[in-house]
């Protein structure tokens, strides 16, 4: 079976990064390490989360042509390797990818045959809820990533899917259903000549 490019996006505080650790655990996705220029949060660990690297190797690695999207958000650099994507599907992993819509919108252009899922909050209010409930950012910083999820909303029609996670384990339901009826589709099947 070839291997599946699952690329999922969401506003900062819709859940995404806990549906993709369960996408890893539960269903044997290999996740896809980017590139940063922000500090390492707390519990954070580098070649896991992310690598964490200066601004100036990251525009280094820019320049060199090294990532397949790359992307400015809250004032840090984000990128995706594309050797790292490359090499996994060769070796037929399934590999999932957490990045912003913008960065997806990139992707596209390089893997088309990619699956594209936006997680949604319920709300906005229950995402501003979410996020102070984080207690990690100011004020200032909180208002900046609200008003980002609210423009970020508006591409949602623009992704394969939309799951709402409203409770955890159905948004996770949501996302299984994706994946086994995209294994399911003649191209990515042992069945068909490439």
């Amino acid at each position: 079976m070839r291997a599946l490019l699952l690329v999922v996006s969401a506003p900062s505080g819709a859940g995404k990064t806990t549906l993709c650790r369960l996408l890893i655990e539960r269903l044997g996705f290999r996740f896809s390490v980017s590139h940063t220029t922000r500090p390492p949060r707390p519990g954070e660990e580098e070649g896991r989360d992310y690598y964490f690297v200066s601004r100036e190797e990251f525009e280094s690695m820019v320049s060199r042509g090294e990532f397949v999207e790359w992307a400015e958000v809250h004032g840090h650099l984000y990128g995706t390797s594309r050797a790292e994507v490359e090499e996994a599907l060769a070796r037929g992993e399934d590999l999932l990818l957490d990045i912003d819509v913008q960065g997806a919108s990139s992707l596209r252009r390089f893997f088309p045959e990619a699956v594209f899922v936006f997680v949604a909050p319920p709300s906005l209010s229950e995402l501003e809820r979410r996020l102070r409930a984080r207690g990690t950012e100011t004020e200032e910083v909180l208002q900046r990533r609200l008003a980002r999820a609210r423009e970020e909303m508006t591409f949602a029609p623009w992704f394969d899917y939309v799951v709402v996670n409203d409770e955890v384990e159905r948004a996770f339901g949501d996302l299984v259903a994706i994946v086994r009826a995209e294994r399911c589709r003649p191209p990515r099947l042992p069945l068909w000549p490439r």
